[in-house]
Parts: structure tokens; C-alpha cells; sequence
């Protein structure tokens, strides 16, 4: 099988664009129509990734985009600023907290300096987005600045952002059109004012609050609760359910409660957000237990609304083609990345599954492939998920709550990085990697690390799970010491057999 896995890809990565199909440098559209192999409606992680890929093949193709700048909610206000601020602030907790263990003295107040801080990520970001329009013009990408409307099974119509319109007459259509912000009736963000905030306006708080609010313990909350609880602020995590970050094994899930408390988050769970009521210097939550009780009031001096994101597939021409959206207003696909028209597909946060970037790229590669006919592949049980707190979490696979309810019998094996040399020496002793693997077949099923650089470490599972790696296999692979990766390895060991070093 993995002989024949590798013959494939060999074959892909020599295909060669169609004969008689010419790709043609970025250009401004007026109001003609233009005719296209392609259109890809958002310029997010999956859909500029599609459209180079697109042209790579040789289909002219067109990205339309209305942000006036590429990469999506990723690159401008998610991903790649929220790491930026991570980073930074994990640097100045290191200078007031860690140093000192490592024999470092500082003489002096260490102070932050928020505006270079948002300058070093804003500066990111633009580089970044400037990198993706070269990648266009050098694949022969046309970027189309505009919202984008699907007007017929093979017309996009734009509004351009610069005034006017322009049709575009294409072969296929690509939905790329990524998600927004769920919106908490009970605490209506404003952005410009800066009390109730989403994650768009956290990533620009002029001041580092004293008291933050954080309603919703997924993903995005936790880590821009560590960014302002790093910088000064006292964070108070709101969660209606009873754990966070509830898609987490739950092993884990506590473990990983447990360091950000130490660290100073503090939680409310099994909470709900009833009223918010913003004053001068602040605002007022009105919160009440999930299960029903007496209410209470929660102050802050900024609130940020954190409670998931959806898909943004609503007006932009879907339902007046006959393609229906779900509740949660995803679009149904077939396996081909095709709606119920052949020639309208759509992927990323459009449609069902982990609102990932890296899950857009790679269906937006699949996407296109298949349009072409070749074989596209994505391998949904081999999709890793990394929270970019400190420590980091890492998980790809089954959690052992999954395995449980599918009826698998499963070994379990954890190794704690407390136990690793490296880990020690650096002053990272905190987290475990656990591996979950078939009873009968040791297949590795599922990998869940909590540890320093666990969203690095969690590759090398991936890649032994794509190719149906067992325990064992990892666990005779030589790795290097002293390393954190050896406690994946221990791990391994743990699962398939016994570890040594614990």
C-alpha cells in the first residue's frame, strides 16, 4: 500500500498544465466580463492556496477577494497577529519570571511596550499578505479586489472595490469564503470602543486592561487570555460548559486547566452570560449558572467574546442556486468538494469540519486536483489541532472518549515531559504526550500532547498516522538526546510496550 502511495504522488507531482491553457500575469478588471477555467470567491488559507495550485495545473484562474488584503482572517486577524502577541508576551513573562531561574539578573523595571509590541505584528502581517500577491503574479493568479456573488453556475459577480462591476464567466467556482465571529446576543461587541470585544478587537487594545473577561474557553479565548494575562492583566475565563476546550481528550483537557490556572487564569465554568451592561470604566456581566440558579454580577474592565466562529456562506449567492446550507449554514459537499450544482465546490470553514487553515489548504488542493482529475487527497483523521498557549497542546486523532463510544479497543500509553532530560534542563517540565493505538493492530489512533513546541512535535505523528504507523514503530525509531521529541518516543514505548525512563 505505501509502495503504491508513493507511486501516486510521484505521478502528481509530474503532471503538467493542459496543452492549449495559458496562465497570464495579475491584471485590474474593469466592468468586462472575463472567462476563466476558475474563480475562487475568498482569498483565506484555503483559497489562495487553491488558486495557485489552480494555475499551477493550467487553469487560468481568478481569486476574488474583498479585504484588500490576502490571507483571510488568518493572516490579517487570527493566526499569524494572535501568535506574534503570543510570542511577545511570552518573551516579557520569560524576563519577569524565568530568567531569574537561569541565573539572569535584570536591573530594573521590565516594562511593555505595547504600541512596538502591535507594531512587530502588524509589520508581520503585511509582509506576509504582500508575500501572497507576489506568489499570484508569479503563477499567473489574478486577484480580484471585491465582494464576490455567485450569480449562475458559471458567473461570479464582483463589486469592486474600487467602483464598479465585473462578471466573471468561469468553467468552475470555488467557495473559500471562510467564517466570522459568532456574535453574543447578550454582549454585543464594539470593537471601536474597546469594552466588549471580539478577537478582531483584542488584537488592538490600545492598553493592557487590569481585569479581562473572557467568555468562551475554546481555542481563541484561552490564547488571547494568555496573551493579556502574560502582559498584566487578571483573566477570568467564562464557559458555559462544564470543562474547556470540550473537542480535547479529556485527560488532557484537565491537565492542560490545571497549568493555566497555576499560571493565574482564573475559571467560571458550567457559566452562562444572561446580560452585559458597558459603563465608563467598564462592564458589568450578569452571569448565571448553566444548570439554573441565582444570577450574579462580574465586572471587568474589558470583555472579549470568544464563543466559536461560523461559516460565512450566507448572501453571497448560494441559496439562489439551489444550494441549501445546514443550520449551522455550512454547505453540503459530495467527495469531490461539489454542492448539489457539479460546477459550484466549496471547502475550509464553508463546509463540515475543524475550522482549520491548514484543513483550507489542503482541501483546497484536493478541490482543484479533482476538478482536474486527479486523485485529491485529504485525510481527515490525520488533521492536527494546536492551542499556541505555553505550554502548547497538540492532538490529532481519536481522544479516548471517541474511542470508547465507537466501541475500539485501545492501549494507552503517557509519558510526562517531567520525566525527559531535555524538558528538565530547559525548565519545560510541564505536560505529557499520551498515544492511543488499536488493541489488536497497535495502529496509532490518536496523539495528544501537552508540552513546549508540542504544534511542531505533533507532525511526526501525523506523519506516522498517514502512513498507518503503529506504536511500535515510532517507539524503534531512533530519536535524538537530549530532545523533547524522545518523550513521543517514550510515549511510544509506553503504548506498545513499557518506557524507560518513567
Amino acid at each position: 500500500m505505501l509502495a503504491s502511495r508513493t507511486l501516486l504522488r510521484a505521478a502528481l507531482r509530474g503532471v503538467r498544465p493542459t496543452p492549449g491553457v495559458v496562465t497570464h500575469a495579475s491584471r485590474t478588471f474593469a466592468a468586462a466580463a472575463s472567462s476563466y477555467d476558475l474563480v475562487v470567491v475568498g482569498g483565506g488559507p484555503g483559497g489562495y492556496v487553491a488558486a495557485i495550485k489552480g494555475a499551477q495545473l493550467g487553469m487560468k484562474t481568478a481569486c476574488v477577494e474583498v479585504r484588500g488584503a490576502l490571507g483571510g482572517t488568518c493572516l490579517n486577524v487570527g493566526c499569524i497577529p494572535s501568535k506574534a502577541l503570543l510570542h511577545s508576551s511570552h518573551l516579557f513573562e520569560q524576563a519577569n519570571h524565568d530568567f531569574k531561574k537561569h541565573g539572569i539578573k535584570i536591573n530594573g523595571t521590565v516594562e511593555v511596550d505595547l504600541k512596538t509590541m502591535m507594531g512587530g505584528k502588524d509589520k508581520a502581517v503585511r509582509q506576509l499578505t504582500g508575500g501572497i500577491e507576489y506568489l499570484f503574479k508569479k503563477n499567473g493568479v489574478d486577484y480580484v479586489k471585491g465582494f464576490g456573488k455567485v450569480a449562475g453556475p458559471h458567473n461570479v459577480h464582483v463589486k469592486l472595490n474600487a467602483g464598479g462591476e465585473s462578471d466573471l464567466e468561469t468553467k468552475n467556482i470555488l467557495i473559500a469564503t471562510g467564517s466570522e465571529v459568532t456574535p453574543l446576543p447578550t454582549c454585543p461587541v464594539d470593537n471601536e470602543k474597546g469594552r466588549i470585544v471580539d478577537s478582531t478587537g483584542a488584537l488592538v487594545l490600545k492598553t493592557v486592561p487590569k481585569t479581562m473577561a473572557v467568555i468562551g474557553g475554546g481555542v481563541i479565548g484561552l490564547e488571547m487570555g494568555s496573551v493579556w494575562r502574560r502582559l498584566g492583566s487578571k483573566v477570568t475565563v467564562i464557559e458555559f460548559l462544564d470543562r474547556i476546550c470540550p473537542s480535547l481528550d479529556q485527560e488532557v483537557g484537565q491537565a492542560f486547566q490545571k497549568i493555566l490556572a497555576k499560571q493565574g487564569i482564573q475559571f467560571k465554568l458550567g457559566t452562562k452570560v444572561v446580560g452585559s451592561t458597558v459603563k465608563e470604566d467598564g462592564v458589568s456581566l450578569s452571569l448565571e449558572p448553566a444548570a439554573g440558579g441565582a444570577a450574579e454580577n462580574f465586572d471587568a474592565e474589558v470583555v472579549l467574546v470568544a464563543i466559536g466562529r461560523r461559516p460565512f456562506t450566507r448572501n453571497i449567492g448560494l441559496e439562489e442556486q439551489g444550494i441549501a446550507l445546514d443550520k449551522a449554514g455550512r454547505v453540503t459537499v459530495d467527495a469531490h468538494f461539489r454542492t448539489s450544482v457539479p460546477s459550484i465546490h466549496a471547502i475550509g470553514d464553508a463546509i463540515v469540519g475543524p475550522m482549520l487553515a491548514h484543513k483550507a489548504e489542503e482541501e483546497g488542493i484536493a478541490a482543484v486536483e479533482m476538478m482536474q482529475g486527479l486523485a485529491g487527497h485529504v485525510n481527515y483523521d490525520a488533521v492536527p489541532g494546536v492551542i499556541y498557549t505555553h505550554p502548547e497542546v497538540a492532538a490529532a486523532g481519536k481522544t479516548e472518549e471517541e474511542l470508547k463510544a465507537m466501541g475500539v479497543e485501545y492501549n494507552k500509553g503517557t509519558f510526562p515531559f517531567s520525566a525527559n532530560s531535555r524538558a528538565r534542563a530547559v525548565g519545560e517540565a510541564d505536560g505529557l504526550v499520551k498515544i492511543l493505538s488499536d488493541k489488536t493492530t497497535d495502529r496509532i489512533l490518536g496523539i495528544h500532547i501537552i508540552g513546549s513546541n508540542a504544534g511542531e512535535m505533533i507532525a511526526e505523528g501525523v506523519l506516522g498516522m498517514e502512513y498507518g504507523a503503529s506504536s511500535e514503530d515510532i517507539a524503534r525509531t531512533c530519536h535524538a538526546h537530549p530532545t523533547l521529541s524522545e518523550a513521543f518516543k517514550e510515549a511510544c514505548m509506553a503504548t506498545s510496550s513499557k518506557a524507560i525512563h518513567f
